[in-house]
């Protein structure tokens, strides 16, 4: 059976943007299993209700429906132990859920550069919901939230720094070959990508090649969704 994953999409149904579900978009590649990606916007919480919960990824795998990207990471290695792993070994999956939680960090501090940007590529009938929840959660307007992205962006880049000297000494954070925590970190940046041009990173930065790597890996799947080229 062919699992079914709910993935984020904006106005257009093929501009899927959500980092958490960018992770297990990989990670399913990795695992080599096939899957239908269903389109779903912000306020079509009741098609997700079976899960639980009101967030995506949401990953349904016959009658059982799986929530939140670290839980369906662990369900696919235990699930299916003949596949590639996706931590590099049992010892490593404690490590992996580090990576995981300094990604969810991640697109903390990405937010303040691309609020509008999302705002400008959400489906019409999730607008009114996005700004409400993201300004309540901001304190003000997503526009002057974002009005001096600017001027932080020498200090997020500088950041970045343990990040960027790992990966100037190796090409993936799992070694010679990507891993999960790879992708639970790809996906801030891919999602940055998909629905702003602000260019997050330096065209030579050790962190953009990385990047452009897993977005040539399994064929060019990331690559090949809509996005900004930066």
């Amino acid at each position: 059976m062919t699992l079914r994953m709910y993935d984020l999409a904006g106005a257009e149904p093929e501009r899927r943007f959500s980092p958490y579900c960018w992770r297990i978009r990989l990670a399913l590649a990795h695992k080599k299993l096939a899957v239908e990606t269903i389109p779903w916007r912000f306020t079509e919480k009741a098609e997700i209700a079976a899960s639980g919960q009101i967030f995506v990824p949401v990953l349904v795998d016959g009658d059982r429906w799986i929530a939140d990207s670290w839980t369906i990471a662990n369900y696919l290695e235990d699930a299916c132990p003949e596949a590639p792993s996706l931590f590099g070994g049992p010892s490593a999956r404690s490590l992996t859920h580090f990576y995981s939680s300094f990604a969810d960090g991640l697109v903390r501090a990405i937010f303040p550069f691309v609020a509008v940007d999302v705002l400008n590529h959400v489906a019409d009938k999730d607008r009114d919901y996005f700004r409400a929840t993201r300004e309540k959660r901001v304190g003000t307007t997503l526009e002057a939230f974002v009005a001096d992205r600017d001027s932080k962006l020498g200090p997020f880049r500088a950041s970045l720094t343990p990040l960027r000297t790992v990966l100037s000494a190796q090409p993936f954070l799992g070694g010679a070959q990507s891993l999960y925590a790879d992708y639970a970190v790809f996906g801030p940046f891919q999602w940055a990508r998909c629905i702003s041009p602000f260019a997050l990173l330096e065209p030579t930065d050790p962190i953009r090649l990385w990047r452009d790597r897993l977005l040539d890996g399994f064929g060019g799947l990331a690559r090949a969704a809509p996005a900004y080229d930066v």
